[in-house]
């Protein structure tokens, strides 16, 4: 039995030498999940990358996002593995502060990509200005209630990094700058559909005079919207993210706005980024995204239908 693991070891060890003596650059590349469109689309553009610069994408995460002990393990099996770069979507902003140091420490790159980490040992961060994306939401908020009335949150889940910076863009603004807006709960989805459901339902019971609920990603969203449709409710909806789905809804009416991110750009940059660390290059520390507002008004702009759709069929095949 050791004679057999010490021969795999060491064909396992010739296959990686031999992989690399021909320069094929191996990126892991490891979302919070996999069950969501905008993972989806994040590896779309990270393979769109990975053709122009000729890496090879190995691409793996978690089944649920809120599963960081299973993020840890699949990042601790890539440094294990030797991989040229690792790309990250942290789960947890402080739980994965270990294994990026490990991996900067073992002399492979680290670039951060969608939400946070608490640590500064990475080459770069590709992310959704998350802050100014919740201000977003919450001035749609303001626009729609005409600066007054009650409105609940429907969270993501706490230690995540991208969504709590959205949650508190949208908790300053609102107090900031519409004062007669009053936000009268928050409670966490936890990133399931059917956790955030239960929480927008348990919600409109708890305050039947609701003008306004923000939701501040897919899950939370969807959770968000089926709770309203189910009622019939006329509270107005300011979502987060996009989905074939929420397009519709939002075409329906059943929500107002969706503020969206560019996750085949945040997978397309964050490999490029990586490339150019390991090519000798400096790429940019942090690299903020722009989030847009898309409403019924704005839908049908090529910009916004570019962004909304990007090629998945050419790249997921």
């Amino acid at each position: 039995m050791i004679r057999r693991r010490a021969l795999a070891a060491l064909v396992g060890g010739l296959t990686l030498a031999a992989c690399r003596q021909q320069g094929t650059r191996r990126f892991a590349v490891i979302p919070k999940g996999r069950a969501h469109i905008f993972w989806q689309s994040v590896h779309a553009g990270a393979l769109a990358a990975a053709g122009e610069t000729g890496v090879e994408i190995i691409w793996n995460g978690p089944a649920m996002e809120t599963d960081y002990t299973g993020q840890l393990q699949i990042v601790d099996a890539m440094i294990n593995q030797r991989v040229d770069a690792i790309v990250l979507a942290p789960i947890d902003k402080t739980a994965m502060v270990s294994v990026v140091q490990r991996a900067t420490n073992a002399g492979i790159p680290v670039v951060i990509f969608d939400s946070g980490v608490d640590t500064d040992a990475f080459v770069a961060q590709v992310a959704t200005d998350n802050y100014a994306a919740g201000q977003a939401g919450a001035r749609r908020m303001g626009e729609i209630l005409a600066g007054k009335g009650k409105v609940a949150m429907v969270a993501v889940q706490p230690g995540a990094a991208s969504t709590m910076a959205r949650e508190q863009g949208f908790e300053d603004t609102i107090a900031k700058e519409h004062p007669g807006i009053q936000i009268a709960d928050k409670r966490y989805g936890m990133a399931d559909f059917a956790k955030s459901l239960a929480v927008a339902e348990n919600m409109l019971t708890a305050y039947p005079d609701l003008n306004g609920m923000f939701a501040s990603n897919e899950s939370s969203t969807v959770g968000a919207a089926q709770a309203l449709k189910a009622r019939q409710s006329k509270v107005k909806l300011v979502g987060f993210d996009s989905s074939p789905t929420l397009i519709e809804d939002l075409k329906g009416g059943l929500i107002d706005s969706l503020v969206v991110q560019d996750p085949f750009r945040m997978g397309y940059d964050s490999v490029q980024a990586a490339v150019t660390k390991l090519n000798g290059g400096t790429p940019q520390k942090i690299q903020d995204l722009p989030p847009l507002v898309v409403t019924a008004a704005n839908l049908n702009d090529p910009d916004v239908q570019r962004q909304l759709n990007p090629p998945l069929d050419k790249y997921l095949k």
